[in-house]
């Protein structure tokens, strides 16, 4: 689904030149679950804000199904984005004044879709994530699990090819957590591409595939561990 070719990323001030990512090579195939994971200013969230088209490397090749959009402007990136990648925040992204229908049905708002077919498909990924009992609160009405269930929803409703997740469990305990990422395996098992973003390693036990990253580089590629994945 996509390569990453002698990828940099590198930030430049007046005084001072900082590089976050230094040649990376990462390929993800069509149906994987990654996992990245590294000590905090390892590179990784530069990393998986470039695969989201959120940010542009410096220098090297990215092929998303096989198309090299590394030169791509920011309207192009836009149009991509929209059409092929959900995304999971740890902070959740809620809007506050709108229900957790109408959360979900934004991200709908920038496809053509009619609203009938809008309003199956949001109650149909309500269903999916076990939050259609709460389709007329408000975000602050929610627990903490039930607001990450919703951020699940909407990046799924549009039926991305892809969905990137940052730390999708670090405001949760851990049964919420849990709960969370038991959704985002059960994604992956029903075929979505998944790279997820995670200091922890029992929610990188629930990928295929582990990536981590020092300083900027790619220092080891492995598979998770079967437990949690079980």
């Amino acid at each position: 689904m996509l390569a990453l070719q002698n990828l940099s990323k590198v930030y430049r001030t007046e005084d001072v030149e900082t590089t976050a990512l230094n040649s990376i090579n990462v390929d993800v195939r069509q149906g994987e679950f990654i996992a990245m994971m590294g000590p905090s200013g390892c590179g990784k969230s530069t990393l998986l804000n470039i695969i989201g088209m959120l940010d542009t490397p410096s220098s090297g090749s990215y092929q998303f199904k096989g198309e090299d959009i590394a030169g791509h402007s920011e309207a192009q990136l836009a149009d991509l984005r929209k059409r092929n990648i959900g995304f999971i925040f740890q902070s959740f992204n809620l809007i506050d004044e709108l229900t957790v229908f109408e959360n979900i049905e934004l991200a709908l708002l920038y496809h053509d879709i009619p609203a009938a077919e809008r309003r199956t498909r949001v109650n149909a990924v309500m269903e999916k994530v076990g939050i259609a009992h709460r389709a007329g609160h408000l975000p602050g009405q929610l627990s903490g699990g039930q607001q990450q269930r919703v951020a699940v929803a909407r990046a799924v409703v549009a039926d991305p090819s892809l969905i990137l997740a940052d730390e999708p469990t670090g405001n949760l305990d851990s049964q919420h957590g849990a709960e969370v990422m038991a959704m985002l395996r059960e994604l992956n098992k029903e075929g979505a591409t998944i790279v997820m973003v995670t200091h922890s390693p029992t929610d990188a036990g629930y990928a295929g595939r582990i990536i981590n990253l020092l300083d900027g580089h790619v220092v080891d590629v492995g598979h998770a561990s079967a437990s949690a994945a079980a």
